[in-house]
């Protein structure tokens, strides 16, 4: 399904070359494509059927509106167009007349939108089923809900097109094969399925800043596509404190990333310029934080976001309550008791109590983390606090080994220069 943004025509610029009409169909595209795959799936029962109608009537308005001009009513006119595409599927199809007679009822009665429940709520947690492997969740939640191309979540997520393709193509056929609803589920599955997709939303995030170019920059796109999808679930469950907690979360990162990329050079934390940071951005993720805390019931979450929220609330790393950093740490480990979370937590523990505290909890962290460059990049910091130089060194050096993005290799690399 294209999403077109970076490589429309030349007529309408508005943006780095691309047409106005290409991005006006990017925000369309964005807002609409998971609501349109939803209502349409719901019509005609099938996700495939649907997904594609969706991504040839993208295809059809790259053409049209860029030759014909932009559609009075833009998001009437995908919607009129995926429908025309599904029907004209059907009827290629075998079995013609039973599933006509599947779809004739009504169709302004079938199609009209459930009027308490976004309609990409019940899509999205269908794509995030736990009988689909989290790499089939990922790819799937990417296409069907936020309509990325095969090229853009291969890219996302360093995968093969072809690999990529294959896992959508399979996670659809599993999911009409199981029978798999598109719905969102209630009482305790609800609250499992819930955080399963909150984790999809937030490896999308997550992805979006693993691009293994030369600049540091993240793929913007796909940051936002996250930070959208956060919204979504956030306005569309009030009643769930971590939704809230995770909007805020992306929201609190999502406003540092103009100081966190400067120059296509990757800056760290502690040296940032705060005043590069989205005050906007930072006023809605404390928003969305308070709104969970309101409910009461804490969660992972929110938990993290509260961690992120001691950052942005400090003038600069010297005055973080790290104290509290690492209380909020402490209390995140009864959720969540990652090994990435526990190496953060052994890196504000070094602001507390010292360097060396800090890499016997590390140290902890290498049978499960070994692989990991962020691992070796830490203690390689403890280590150079401690004054142990030779160790540190070598640590950098298998850091600057295990990781292909280039504005951290650029990063470890004048670390190990000085």
């Amino acid at each position: 399904m294209p999403r077109p943004h970076a490589d429309g025509p030349d007529e309408g610029d508005e943006r780095g070359g691309v047409a106005a009409s290409d991005l006006l169909l990017a925000r369309v595209v964005r807002e609409e494509s998971g609501r349109l795959v939803a209502t349409l799936t719901r019509s005609f029962g099938s996700l495939d059927v649907a997904e594609e109608a969706v991504s040839e009537a993208v295809e059809e308005a790259v053409r049209e509106w860029r030759d014909r001009g932009i559609p009075p009513n833009p998001g009437a006119w995908l919607t009129q167009a995926a429908r025309h595409n599904a029907l004209d599927r059907i009827r290629r199809e075998k079995g013609l007349r039973e599933k006509l007679a599947l779809i004739a009822p009504d169709p302004a009665g079938r199609d009209a939108p459930e009027p308490e429940i976004d309609d990409r709520l019940p899509l999205l947690f269908g794509c995030c089923h736990p009988a689909l492997s989290a790499e089939a969740q990922l790819a799937l939640t990417l296409r069907a809900v936020c309509g990325l191309t095969t090229a853009q979540i291969a890219r996302a997520t360093f995968s093969a097109d072809t690999a990529v393709g294959q896992r959508i193509v399979r996670a659809k056929r599993k999911i009409g094969a199981a029978g798999i609803p598109l719905r969102i589920p209630e009482g305790v599955e609800r609250a499992e399925r819930l955080d399963v997709v909150l984790t999809i939303v937030s490896v999308m995030y997550s992805e979006a800043h693993l691009v293994a170019g030369r600049d540091a920059a993240a793929d913007r796109d796909l940051a936002d596509d996250a930070v959208w999808l956060a919204r979504v679930v956030s306005a569309a469950l009030p009643a769930e404190p971590e939704a809230h907690g995770l909007l805020s979360l992306l929201l609190f990162h999502r406003a540092r990333e103009s100081a966190r990329a400067v120059d296509g050079e990757l800056v760290l934390l502690a040296d940032q310029d705060r005043s590069r940071w989205d005050r906007s951005l930072l006023a809605e993720a404390r928003g969305a934080l308070e709104r969970a805390a309101r409910l009461r019931r804490p969660g992972r979450w929110q938990l993290h976001a509260a961690i992120a929220a001691c950052h942005a609330d400090a003038a600069d790393a010297a005055s973080t309550d790290w104290l509290q950093v690492i209380t909020l740490y402490d209390m995140l480990l009864a959720y969540d008791r990652t090994p990435v979370v526990r190496l953060n937590r052994a890196v504000a523990l070094a602001r507390v109590d010292g360097p060396e505290p800090a890499l016997a909890e590390a140290d902890a962290l290498e049978e499960a983390l070994s692989r990991s460059h962020l691992w070796h990049a830490v203690r390689a910091s403890l280590l150079r606090d401690l004054g142990r130089e030779d160790e540190a060194l070598a640590a950098d050096l298998r850091a600057l080994e295990l990781t292909a993005n280039e504005a951290e290799r650029r990063l470890i690399a004048a670390r190990l220069a000085r």
